[in-house]
This record gives structure tokens, C-alpha cells and sequence, in this order.
């Protein structure tokens, strides 16, 4: 199963933060009843690095409102290819895009969620709108 968001934010660290809460709140808690943590993998640049202090500061807050520990597992910069998502789910969803014009959020809504694999895979996507 693949679980994507899509937002309007142009702020990243607020994007993720907003993103993590909905899907903990939606999916995460029925579907981890004895959770204790969450593990994230991130990529090591841009507004999520391990050196940003904004988005650290942001996590803490969501830790606070959640009353869940987050770990985060960030790649080295420029390693994003080592992650397992940009393998499995990203493919699928860039040949369900190919061609198309995206005129509006919510066609790419529409389209994010028709990508499934001979395998099983299914998406689930929303929109956070800001």
C-alpha cells in the first residue's frame, strides 16, 4: 500500500509535519494499535535535512500534539536512490501521469489514485489544502 499527500504549501517542514499528522490520525493509530513510534526516512537535503533546524523544531511540535515518539532515518544527501519508495511506489505513479496536463489539483488526485502494480500495490492519496 502507498500513502501519498498532495499539498499546496510551499513550506516543506509545515508540508511534512501537516502530512504526517493526517495520515497518523486517519491510518497510522487504527492500523498500529501498539505502536510506540513512528519511523520516518528522509532524504538528507533540502528543508527535511538533519542539519535544518525549522524542521526539527516542527517534529517536536508534533510530537507534543500526537503524544508519539518520531524517529527520523535520514539518507545521506544525494542518496535519495537508496530509498525504497522512490522504487516501488514513484514508477508506478510517474506512468499514470505520463502525458497528462495537469490543469488542477485534483485531477492529479484522481490520477495518483488508479496506480496499482501486477503485485498488489494500491495508493491512497489526499489533499492538504492550505
Amino acid at each position: 500500500m502507498g500513502y501519498i499527500q498532495i499539498g499546496t504549501s510551499h513550506d516543506t517542514s509545515e508540508f511534512a509535519c501537516d502530512s504526517i499528522r493526517y495520515w497518523w490520525q486517519t491510518a497510522g493509530k487504527r492500523r498500529y494499535l501498539r505502536a510506540t513510534s513512528i519511523l520516518l526516512l528522509c532524504d538528507g537535503g533540502g528543508s527535511n535535512s538533519s542539519r535544518y533546524y525549522i524542521f526539527k523544531q516542527d517534529l517536536q511540535a508534533l510530537v507534543n500534539e500526537l503524544g508519539i515518539e518520531i524517529r527520523i532515518a535520514h539518507y545521506p544527501p544525494y542518496l535519495s536512490k537508496y530509498n525504497p519508495i522512490e522504487h516501488r511506489l514513484f514508477p508506478h505513479v510517474s506512468r499514470v501521469c505520463r502525458g497528462v496536463i495537469l490543469h488542477n489539483v485534483q485531477l492529479l488526485k484522481n490520477l495518483i489514485a488508479t496506480t496499482t502494480t501486477r503485485t498488489g500495490l494500491k495508493v491512497f492519496t489526499t489533499i492538504l489544502d492550505y
